[in-house]
């Protein structure tokens, strides 16, 4: 066996959950959760994206896990979470699934800090007049990510923006063709296409098995519902304190996408711009992701956090944590990331 093969078959195994749940979304669906770390611990919700799974966050999940309790779950059609109709995939289905989660996984006016990456922050966009969201989330962060016009955005295939390029990338990002196994030519194009020029081999391979694995009824599906993707008016309603984070590098939801979503949010917190870095960020750069989510909690969950309320919970005794009502902020931090 090659080095090159060894370093790939050696990846760490994907985190054990402490607990798994299901969770009933408002149709009917049931959805796989995954609860992570321990009891009483600040809660920190993620959110996958489009063909990932829980797998894609566990780098985040393996540091967060010691001091906190991570709640993962597999969108509709992924990982562990059954695939559902044809009707079954829409933005309102991705919002009840979320409201299903916090329900299942919280208690009632528990606060957790949410990550999405990709859909996943699509998923957060469109739950954001939710009641459920309302009492659920104390903060959130925007990752790799993006509200509306992602095919005439993307920069997947290289040439200038027309109406050309943005049919062709429809006809490439939505294609029936199978992915098939991962092999040395599916990475390459997987790195071209979602990660950065310089990311490490082994984290290529990672992000390739996870995409390869998502059924392809699943990947056309979803891939229909992105290329007709207008959540600007659910960015608006995000009325908490929400940090962003991309990659400079990112071809699927470029740096416009998180600048646009920054000057939109009503209460944005930061922009974090990767520099070199693709649409894989907190598989690519997961100490600069980790790190992001950590602060919202230490601000907005902290024992220290303004508005904080200790309320007795049965045999269990976690918290209710009160929302920071924070003034708005936009700052700004470019990070040179040399995977």
């Amino acid at each position: 066996m090659s080095r090159l093969m060894k370093r790939f078959a050696t990846a760490p195994a994907p985190p054990v959950a402490a607990r798994e749940l299901t969770a009933v979304s408002a149709d009917g669906s049931r959805l796989h959760v995954e609860v992570h770390g321990p009891e009483g611990a600040p809660a920190v919700v993620l959110a996958h994206g489009w063909t990932c799974s829980t797998h894609f966050w566990a780098a985040q999940i393996r540091e967060l896990a010691a001091d906190h309790r991570v709640v993962a779950y597999d969108q509709r059609g992924h990982g562990r979470t059954p695939a559902v109709a044809k009707a079954g995939h829409s933005t309102e289905a991705l919002a009840d699934d979320l409201e299903a989660v916090l329900a299942t996984a919280l208690e009632p006016g528990e606060r957790a800090v949410l990550a999405g990456h990709s859909m996943g922050g699509m998923t957060l966009m469109a739950a954001a007049s939710r009641p459920t969201f309302a009492e659920h989330a104390a903060a959130a962060l925007l990752c790799s990510t993006g509200s509306s016009r992602l095919v005439a955005e993307s920069l997947v295939v290289p040439m200038r923006a027309c109406g050309f390029r943005t049919r062709l990338t429809g006809a490439i990002l939505g294609s029936r063709a199978p992915l098939g196994p991962v092999t040395p030519v599916s990475r390459r194009i997987l790195r071209y296409a979602t990660m950065g020029p310089g990311t490490a081999p082994e984290r290529v391979a990672e992000c390739a098995r996870i995409v390869h694995a998502c059924p392809r009824p699943t990947r056309v599906a979803w891939a229909q519902v992105l290329a007709e993707l207008d959540l600007d008016a659910g960015v608006r309603e995000m009325r908490l304190p929400t940090a962003v984070v991309a990659g400079t590098a990112d071809r699927l939801t470029p740096i416009v996408h998180a600048r646009a979503l920054a000057a939109s949010l009503p209460e944005c917190v930061g922009l974090v711009e990767l520099a070199g870095t693709g649409h894989m960020t907190p598989v690519e750069a997961p100490e600069a992701v980790t790190a992001e989510i950590r602060k919202l909690v230490d601000a907005h969950l902290g024992k220290d956090a303004p508005g904080r309320q200790n309320i007795g919970r049965q045999n269990i005794g976690r918290q209710n944590i009160g929302r920071q009502d924070t003034g708005r902020q936009h700052t700004r931090t470019k990070l040179e990331e040399n995977a």
